[in-house]
């Protein structure tokens, strides 16, 4: 894989069937964002919203994000990825199997080969027990970053479960602003940008 190129990576992940979502998908999920991003965002799965739309983090979630990456001067559209453990929804939006995160790890690590980030950013529970660590406790551990293969690495609250209890968006407001001073430590070519 470490000679695709961007695009030919993007065309055979969309084309993939290796696990049982593909029967059930309107799309693949590959990602969105800067390829050249120094900071990639990693969340468990696609939800019905983004399926339909082929985006990550479209729906309720995907603005609430939006809305706290803004208020640290990211922005998927310019400094930063977003991609995913699976590609494909599960159906009803249950946890993605351990089966089928690993049927589709390999396009991530073909991604994450690729952008070459120097930080990434665990959405969620799922995503830090498969990126950071099998015990990770993301109530507990959220906002703390952990150096591995040279690469350092942060799990944070899941949007999703911030909406379903918006008593922790504060915790997960300040693991964006741990996020943006570690960018400011780490970061060569990342610019901030803020809303007029």
């Amino acid at each position: 894989m470490a000679e695709w190129t961007w695009e030919t990576l993007e065309s055979q992940c969309k084309n993939c069937t290796a696990c049982g979502l593909a029967a059930t998908r309107h799309n693949v999920v590959f990602g969105v964002g800067n390829p050249r991003a120094e900071v990639l965002f990693i969340g468990e799965g696609p939800g019905e919203n983004e399926d339909l739309q082929g985006e990550p983090f479209v729906g309720r979630g995907g603005q609430l994000l939006d809305k706290m990456l803004a208020s640290v001067g990211l922005s998927r559209q310019k400094n930063i990825y977003i991609a995913n453990i699976v590609k494909c929804r599960p159906p009803r939006n249950r946890d993605p199997q351990p089966e089928e995160q690993e049927a589709c790890i390999n396009w991530l690590k073909a991604q994450t080969a690729l952008i070459r980030p120097k930080i990434i950013v665990c959405l969620g529970r799922i995503a830090a027990c498969r990126l950071i660590t099998p015990d990770f406790k993301v109530t507990r551990q959220h906002g703390e970053f952990f150096l591995k293969n040279g690469v350092w690495m942060m799990g944070t609250l899941h949007p999703a479960a911030l909406l379903r209890n918006p008593s922790q968006k504060p915790d997960g407001f300040a693991d964006f602003l741990a996020l943006r001073d570690k960018i400011g430590e780490v970061c060569d070519s990342t610019e901030l940008y803020y809303p007029e």
